[in-house]
């Protein structure tokens, strides 16, 4: 009898000690407002230290920074998790979340019914939101007093930040082992992937690991990370959260064995984000993440078939924004062996030939030449003792502008620089904002045509971009979260019409072998010694900038420019998708035969240069010419040159406008505008002149 009794005295007392224990809660509840009002303020600020990140344009994750002590916790709001990671958390951790003000007396009275029926721990009473204050406000010791304190500091964090601040602390402070911190940083360490793309196993385990996160590592021990998710799937499926049988086909998929990489997509451009703005916790590049992970191995893959120490540097830019839509500064930001740390995209190096469109640019807008001049490609020298020679040391004869800037013949581009002027030249590379290094103590001088002067890839890329903009060179954008360029005149590198005609003549250049011709404008360059491999195209959407070589500046023999660089340029145009688009003909440009151009314009004389005694007396360069229109047609603009051999052709942006048999004429302008006009005599000598009219 006395056997059949004693259960039924336990569960009474039981009960008795049950109802004991409520109104030992409801007084403690009480107590702990008293306690909170004596605790010191909960000083958040560690808790809430994220690492930097950097974005791409669409918010892709582009590479994250450890914060300063060196942990992986990354930025995540609970609506950027995937819903059934929530719903077992809170199924597995803490059922009553959305319900309890931070302690749940229910469970604390179960925990103490199993403490008191089994005479031992069974279950925990902690919620989730009792979890973040221990991770919020950390104590070794593990007494009642440290746990009244965790309780009292739950309900603090539930009235000061609601329940989706106490949520998306936790996701951003839940251990997962070592020196990895909240859900996102777990989800890319141990998955490779962001939080909303979890399987159901993946969620499982994540939720599991935060319980002993040292103890389940998947990469030290799966099989106890194995047997805690498979619990909490168990659990999942008991509640109701998941259907049983997703769950079992969960159990079947494997634990990972590793961690992997954080994404480090354009690491030099993340790295110089963080530079620029160190306080910033999350950094918008205008990168496209699509194309950079397109471009990356790419430009790796080129580098090391071209030989061990080489590296190589990419740089694609949006012309009608500026925005620089992928940047590869090294052909493998770790690989040591090719000094990948190092952003060649902002070395200075020797074009070679790449810049030989601009002095062409030049003489188009100046009136010296058209791209069907007749130029001689003959063994010439100049000076003393300057005479280039063509990079096969042949030469081709009496060619076009056209042909000549397509084969990229050396003799004709001196030619034209001197024509031009060296100085003139660098001076309007510079005022275009390109960075131009001079050897020391060196004036500018003919050689410059040729590379014989320093450039990084990035301003390249920029002046070429110029090119396509009909001239007018784009301020480049890095970030969207940066200020928006001031509204100003933007600097220009070329007239329209003489942008388009070197765009439209560097669209016939031989392309590399297997690819389409008269798709794309681009040009090649290989300095000196072989040391740099440059291509640069663009097309009226974008332009691509190629450079190769090693970042020590040693030679590297058979590193030619035409070879290396030019397929990667066009390997990489491909991956943009789409076809290029020719630039629009401007309505002023001469199209035209050799045998139609003006006599002056039909063959390019060696005398031709600013050392004719040609030159424009009026308007003067950079004046502001007033033409009085108020309301009727303005008045015509009067042209006076001296000096030269009659007759004199007057050109207009390129175009010619009137011929004289005196040093006077009359311009009718067609608006208001900067326009530049040339001159031309019977035997090739010009001037010409900026000037604004209004």
């Amino acid at each position: 009898m006395g056997a059949r009794t004693t259960p039924t005295i336990r569960r009474r007392a039981i009960a008795a000690l049950a109802g004991l224990l409520a109104g030992v809660i409801l007084a403690v509840t009480t107590w702990l407002g008293s306690i909170l009002a004596h605790l010191p303020p909960l000083d958040l600020t560690a808790a809430q230290a994220r690492s930097a990140i950097v974005v791409d344009r669409a918010g892709t994750l582009l590479r994250p920074f450890a914060t300063a002590d060196g942990r992986w916790r990354l930025p995540l709001e609970p609506d950027a998790v995937d819903p059934r990671f929530l719903a077992m958390l809170t199924a597995y951790e803490d059922r009553r979340f959305r319900a309890h003000p931070g302690v749940d007396p229910r469970a604390l009275l179960r925990a103490a019914g199993q403490w008191l029926a089994a005479g031992r721990i069974v279950s925990g009473a902690s919620t989730l939101s009792m979890q973040v204050a221990r991770l919020v406000e950390p104590r070794g010791e593990r007494s009642l007093n440290a746990k009244i304190r965790q309780i009292a500091r739950a309900i603090e964090l539930e009235r000061r930040l609601g329940k989706d601040g106490v949520l998306r602390l936790y996701l951003a402070l839940a251990p997962y082992g070592g020196p990895v911190e909240g859900l996102r940083a777990a989800s890319l360490a141990y998955f490779g992937r962001e939080p909303a793309r979890l399987t159901l196993a993946e969620a499982a385990l994540l939720v599991a690991l935060p319980q002993a996160p040292e103890g389940r590592r998947p990469d030290r021990f799966p099989d106890a990370a194995r047997r805690a998710r498979d619990r909490v799937l168990d659990i999942a499926a008991a509640r109701g959260v998941v259907p049983a049988a997703e769950a079992a086909a969960a159990k079947a998929e494997p634990v990972p064995h590793g961690r992997k990489p954080f994404p480090m997509l354009a690491p030099h451009a993340a790295e110089a984000a963080l530079a620029q703005e160190p306080a910033l916790a999350v950094h918008r590049l205008t990168v496209d993440a699509r194309l950079q992970a397109r471009l990356e191995p790419l430009v790796a893959e080129r580098a090391a078939a071209l030989g061990p120490g080489l590296s190589a540097a990419l740089l694609v830019i949006d012309n009608a924004t500026g925005e620089v839509r992928a940047q590869v500064g090294s052909a493998g930001y770790l690989d040591a062996t090719r000094s990948g740390a190092i952003d060649m995209t902002g070395a200075v190096r020797s074009p070679g030939s790449a810049l030989k469109p601009f002095v062409y640019a030049m003489a188009f807008e100046s009136g010296l030449a058209h791209p069907e001049t007749l130029i001689e490609d003959r063994p010439s020298r100049f000076g003393a003792s300057y005479a280039p020679e063509n990079f096969d040391l042949t030469f081709q004869g009496t060619v076009t502008a056209r042909r000549a800037l397509q084969l990229s013949l050396n003799v004709p581009a001196v030619e034209l620089m001197e024509a031009v002027g060296p100085a003139r030249f660098i001076a309007r590379l510079r005022a275009a904002g390109a960075g131009i290094v001079l050897p020391k103590d060196a004036a500018p001088g003919l050689p410059v045509a040729l590379g014989g002067l320093g450039i990084t890839l990035t301003d390249l890329a920029r002046l070429y971009a110029g090119l396509a903009r009909g001239g007018e060179v784009p301020a480049l954008k890095r970030r969207l979260d940066g200020p928006a360029a001031p509204e100003a005149v933007r600097p220009r590198i070329a007239e329209p019409v003489a942008s388009w005609y070197v765009a439209d003549v560097l669209r016939g250049t031989p392309p590399p072998e297997s690819a389409l011709p008269n798709r794309l404008a681009y040009k090649t360059g290989t300095s000196y010694g072989y040391r740099d491999a440059w291509a640069v195209g663009f097309d009226r959407r974008s332009t691509l900038a190629v450079w190769l070589g090693r970042p020590d500046g040693a030679g590297v023999p058979g590193l030619v420019g035409r070879i290396a660089a030019a397929p990667l340029l066009f390997d990489a145009v491909a991956r943009l998708g789409g076809d290029p688009e020719p630039l629009p003909r401007p309505r002023d440009a001469l199209v035209a035969t050799t045998s139609t151009l003006p006599p002056p314009l039909r063959h390019l004389r060696r005398d031709a240069g600013p050392t004719d005694r040609l030159r424009i007396a009026y308007p003067p360069d950079g004046a502001r010419i007033d033409l009085g229109a108020e309301g009727g047609a303005p008045a015509g603009l009067a042209l006076k040159a001296l000096g030269g051999t009659l007759p004199l052709i007057w050109l207009v942006g390129g175009l010619p406008v009137t011929e004289s048999d005196r040093r006077q004429a009359e311009w009718q302008p067609d608006g208001a505008g900067f326009v530049r006009i040339s001159v031309l005599d019977a035997t090739g000598a010009s001037d010409s002149v900026m000037v604004r009219v209004e």
